[in-house]
């Protein structure tokens, strides 16, 4: 541990936490949130809804397993979720300078550093969770060695356009199967994944690209980083699919792109859902299931007409986790059925979309 460098986080508030760098060696800034689980840091890092955002981790021991390799399945990373670390930033408690694991690659530290992403530990994570709580995400920075930087918003921006695909491209294409428009506003591989596992061929579009005029048998809006009401072109396409009543499945900001798309609104929760565990109610059942979640908006259910239920409900506050229409083949969630990491317990509402099309 010889030659370990001090590094310091600062929050907009002016809290200050210090710290020992242990990823790429500069300053960054970003929007500070915690996630709560307590494994799958490859995963997280790599989802690109965490674009734009500082990622503090509550389990207090990270990198003990390393970082497993870029195998290939099905033209996808088979143990990530994107093709590189999204985060600006990571904070940790302890970091393990020794990993072990029959699949790792390298550390956690290594891999950071290769993909130029600072990290600091040595942070009480408790006590800047309790902060972020009680105040909610803030902008915050990572400063290493003095070189100050300004605060950085990344909801200001159009973050989604930073990570969707540049043009179409398909997958599991076969004869006689059915065909699935995939909207990628920053998807995770385990979607794909899990499209192309139920025998469908799968064309993943950009956010903004207007795919109505393709022969297409059912429609899926993903998931993202960001202020989903960035996404004008998104809503636009998806109003258009409602009224020409493809059957429609959204996960996370799809969730909310769906529900805008509706005539609905959406809201910035204090400080969001991010972690392994969040229970979910569907709707009108004592039925409770464990979700994977990582956003930062809601949808506002009182915003939406008649025509739609609420499909699932949060059971730690009470706010939105999906809608569906009574009557047409429109419905999302605001968790993630894949998992990834976390647990796959709605891994059903993917055949529930196949049943939809076919």
């Amino acid at each position: 541990m010889g030659g370990v460098k001090e590094i310091r986080l600062i929050l907009e508030n002016g809290d200050e936490f210090k710290g020992f760098s242990f990823g790429a060696e500069h300053s960054a800034s970003g929007e500070v949130v915690f996630n709560t689980g307590m494994v799958g840091y490859p995963e997280s890092l790599t989802d690109p809804s965490y674009k734009g955002q500082i990622l503090v981790l509550t389990y207090p021991l990270i990198g003990n397993y390393g970082v497993p390799g870029n195998e290939i399945e099905q033209s996808l990373l088979k143990n990530f979720e994107s093709g590189r670390i999204q985060v600006q930033a990571l904070v940790v408690s302890d970091y393990s300078f020794e990993h072990s694991h029959w699949n790792a690659k390298k550390s956690l530290a290594q891999w950071l550093k290769e993909e130029n992403i600072p990290a600091i530990y040595g942070v009480d994570t408790r006590k800047l969770t309790k902060a972020l709580r009680e105040k909610g995400a803030m902008l915050g920075k990572i400063v290493f060695d003095n070189e100050d930087i300004n605060f950085y918003d990344p909801n200001a921006f159009d973050l989604v356009k930073q990570v969707t695909v540049k043009e179409p491209m398909i997958y599991n294409e076969k004869p006689n199967q059915k065909k699935v428009v995939v909207v990628d506003c920053g998807i995770k591989n385990n979607i794909l994944r899990n499209l192309i596992k139920r025998s469908l061929t799968v064309v993943r579009v950009p956010y903004d690209y207007d795919f109505l005029d393709m022969d297409f048998d059912g429609l899926l809006i993903s998931n993202g980083p960001g202020d989903p009401k960035m996404c004008k072109k998104t809503i636009e396409n998806a109003k258009k699919a409602l009224e020409n009543n493809i059957p429609t499945f959204g996960i996370c900001l799809g969730n909310q792109l769906l529900a805008l798309a509706a005539g609905g609104d959406t809201y910035k929760l204090k400080y969001g859902h991010r972690s392994q565990n969040q229970p979910c109610i569907l709707n009108n059942t004592k039925r409770c299931f464990i979700t994977a979640q990582n956003h930062g908006f809601a949808v506002d259910m009182k915003s939406l007409s008649e025509d739609w239920q609420e499909f699932f409900v949060n059971a730690n506050d009470g706010t939105n986790e999906g809608i569906k229409h009574k009557t047409k083949p429109f419905m999302s969630v605001q968790f993630h059925p894949e998992g990834k990491s976390g647990p796959e317990d709605t891994n059903f509402l993917f055949d529930e979309f196949v049943g939809m099309i076919k």
